[in-house]
C-alpha cells in the first residue's frame, strides 16, 4: 500500500461560511432571531443552529466550502437562500466568504 501526506484538504480553496436568520416568521423553538450568525471556518462551527435546519443545510455549506457553484444562484454565486423545514419558520442566508 502505498503511503502519502497528501491530503485533498490542504490543496481546496477553504472559505468561510456565514449562516445568518434574515427572517422569522413564527417563533422557533430553538429560538432564533434576526440576525442570528453561524460561522464554519475550517473545521470550527461558532454560534447556536437548530439540529434541523443544520441537518438539511450542511450538504450546501459543505459544498460551498469548497468553491460549488449552484445554477440557481447566478445573480450571486457566494450567497444562497434557505428556509428551515418547519413549515418554513425561519429563512437563512448562507454566504461563502474568502478566509481572512
Amino acid at each position: 500500500m502505498l503511503k502519502t501526506n497528501f491530503s485533498l484538504v490542504s490543496y481546496l480553496p477553504f472559505k468561510r461560511i456565514e449562516v445568518e436568520v434574515v427572517k422569522v416568521k413564527e417563533e422557533c423553538p430553538t429560538g432564533h432571531k434576526v440576525g442570528d450568525k453561524v460561522i464554519f471556518e475550517n473545521d470550527l462551527i461558532e454560534g447556536k443552529l437548530c439540529h434541523t435546519a443544520l441537518y438539511c443545510m450542511l450538504p450546501k455549506i459543505f459544498a460551498m466550502k469548497y468553491e460549488a457553484k449552484f445554477p440557481w444562484c447566478e445573480e450571486n454565486p457566494d450567497s444562497d437562500i434557505h428556509t428551515c423545514p418547519d413549515k418554513g419558520k425561519v429563512t437563512f442566508k448562507i454566504t461563502r466568504k474568502d478566509l481572512e
